[in-house]
């Protein structure tokens, strides 16, 4: 489905992503672990158009993304929940919701979307007036995938869903990612909880300093000497 083929990117004089290749079959759940800084976000940013390639090939059910613009790729079936959940707080939880159905082909669906997204999160529903701001961390999490999936992506993208949220949240944001995949959506996850997200995932990469170091099935990575010893702190 997704497949990226010796990326390069970065930020003005700073390069983060060195030749950077991996792949997303349809209907795996896959994850980009590594430490922070290694250029997992901006590996993200890059599927998303938001950051140019600068050497590279990057291709969605082999139609070529180099060129498509930021706000064209939700149309190739990528949505993307992003870093730190990005919604509007000032605005309802149905509000924010609606944004991510502003595709027309999501339009004329927006109903059935909206009861889909409040089956999988019934808080959502009970939330649907209150203001995005004013919800804890967990809930603002389960907002932010919910838009996403408003779109009726074919590849949801993540980013660090569990950063910043305490122990107890984190747990509740990789039962919702599981939930996800029952539901038989492909999903590419960047995360820094290694030890969760291996649980959750068929497959990883491992990066570091914006290089892929590791691949592998993650049941193989989650008993890794190295990993275990690096990243999991056993």
């Amino acid at each position: 489905m997704l497949k990226l083929e010796g990326v390069s990117a970065g930020y003005g004089d700073f390069q983060a992503l060195f030749g950077a290749s991996l792949d997303v079959q349809a209907g795996e759940a896959v994850a980009v672990i590594g430490p922070n800084g290694a250029g997992k976000t901006t590996l993200l940013r890059v599927i998303s158009g938001i950051i140019p390639l600068r050497e590279g090939h990057l291709s969605m059910e082999g139609r070529p993304l180099d060129r498509v613009p930021a706000h064209r790729i939700i149309e190739t079936g990528i949505a993307h929940v992003p870093e730190n959940r990005r919604l509007f707080p000032r605005l309802t939880v149905e509000e924010n919701l609606k944004i991510g159905a502003y595709l027309p082909a999501a339009r004329s669906r927006f109903a059935e979307r909206l009861d889909f997204v409040y089956s999988l999160f019934p808080r959502m529903k009970e939330r649907r007036n209150q203001l995005a701001g004013t919800m804890s961390g967990g809930e603002q999490q389960m907002c932010a995938i919910g838009r996403a999936l408003m779109s009726g992506p074919k590849l949801l993208l993540m980013d660090e869903p569990s950063a910043g949220l305490a122990p107890v949240i984190v747990q509740q944001v990789f039962d919702l990612v599981r939930r996800i995949r029952s539901e038989g959506y492909t999903v590419l996850i960047v995360e820094q909880n290694i030890q969760q997200v291996l649980k959750v995932v068929d497959r990883a990469y491992l990066l570091e300093v914006g290089r892929i170091k590791l691949s592998g099935k993650s049941a193989d990575l989650l008993a890794s000497d190295e990993i275990r010893r690096a990243y999991i702190g056993l």
